[in-house]
């Protein structure tokens, strides 16, 4: 691949205020986003803190990293809206021309990471918001009189309803505002918690692998993603895999620090880097990636541009040398029949997370 691969902090602000704020990725920095068309952004409410009403251009996934906040959700020519009330570790996933808000009413801030497809946004590499009232908004475009006509509404109420949002994208409101209370029957069906999901790998003094797919989250079947929540103890290892299928894999360092790799098709590093809170990386297709945790441990979430990713794994009982022929391995590798032995013996076990030695 011709473009250098990066890892990289959000380093443009959209909006920040005593409300919160959104910090993007920017295809200077990230050139990857644009040319796998690929996005990614990061709220932060601050207690009391509204976004707007908005719909977006893409399909993508939220993952919560600190906090609770309220979400409601509307979708085309709906006449129901849905309620959420979302905590750390919850991911949600949210389709292009769906209407949304987003209130903090706790007492800590709530932070959310967005990462998804951008190949049908207006810019590739980037979400774009469409709000329906602020003075952003869609109403301030059409303006009073054009609102007035739509609606019914005589020049002082259409004035009001167009102009007395002065708000932008995210707003603070007043102390003791009440919200509506989360429908029933929500989670999911519209969201999950990766601590819930079935399948989910567990590594004894290792760490977790938790997966969403269409078959643990119906509504990721109708955006085309998927994602993935690896939590690695403490000098452990994620035992190098590639997505099969060719799906494209945007990651999100939630937590801790540690080394990723990125291997392509030269035998060589794509990617070869350290990684710490906050830093977003890129896995192209057919890449395959591994990751070893600091002493601290590192968590991180990606989403994967398939509801059903296919995983092929280089190690452990479900890789390719564990399905070779003893002469083609040792051909392969170019050694003894004792070593091919040694080694496969070494990959009978499912290995997925490398806990530290010792």
């Amino acid at each position: 691949m011709e473009t250098k691969m990066v890892v990289e902090k959000a380093d443009l602000t959209a909006f920040e205020g005593d409300s919160g704020g959104y910090y993007i990725w920017s295809n200077a920095k990230t050139p990857l986003l644009s040319e796998l068309k690929l996005a990614a952004g990061k709220l932060l409410l601050h207690p009391l803190g509204f976004a707007l009403p908005h719909y977006a251009d893409s399909n993508k996934i939220g993952l919560v990293l600190e906090g609770t906040m309220t979400v409601g959700l509307v979708p085309p020519n709906s006449p129901e809206e849905k309620v959420l009330l979302i905590k750390k570790g919850d991911a949600i996933p949210l389709s292009a021309g769906v209407v949304s808000w987003w209130f903090n009413g706790g007492d800590t801030d709530a932070v959310i990471v967005f990462l998804g497809d951008s190949s049908k946004a207006l810019v590739p590499g980037q979400f774009a918001y469409f709000f329906v009232a602020g003075v952003l908004g869609l109403l301030a475009g059409f303006q009073s009189d054009f609102v007035g006509k739509t609606f019914g509404l005589d020049e002082k109420e259409s004035e009001d309803v167009v102009t007395s949002q002065q708000g932008a994208l995210l707003v603070k409101l007043d102390q003791g505002i009440k919200f509506p209370e989360p429908s029933s029957h929500t989670k999911g069906k519209l969201y999950a918690n990766f601590d819930d999901v079935s399948g989910k790998v567990v590594v004894k003094c290792g760490g977790t692998i938790s997966s969403l797919t269409k078959k643990n989250l119906l509504v990721l079947s109708e955006i085309g993603l998927s994602a993935k929540f690896v939590k690695l103890e403490g000098s452990a290892m994620l035992a190098p895999s590639y997505v099969a299928d060719g799906s494209f894999q945007i990651c999100y360092v939630g937590k801790g620090s540690g080394r990723i790799k990125v291997v392509g098709s030269e035998g060589k590093p794509a990617l070869d880097s350290k990684v710490e809170e906050g830093d977003l990386f890129i896995v192209p297709q057919f890449y395959a990636l591994g990751e070893i945790a600091d002493d601290c441990g590192l968590e991180v979430f990606s989403v994967i541009t398939s509801s059903k990713p296919v995983f092929g794994h280089l190690a452990g009982n479900t890789s390719v040398w564990k399905a070779l022929d003893p002469v083609v391995l040792q051909a392969t590798l170019n050694v003894t029949p004792e070593s091919e032995e040694l080694f496969k013996l070494k990959n009978s076990e499912d290995i997925t997370i490398v806990p530290p030695s010792g």
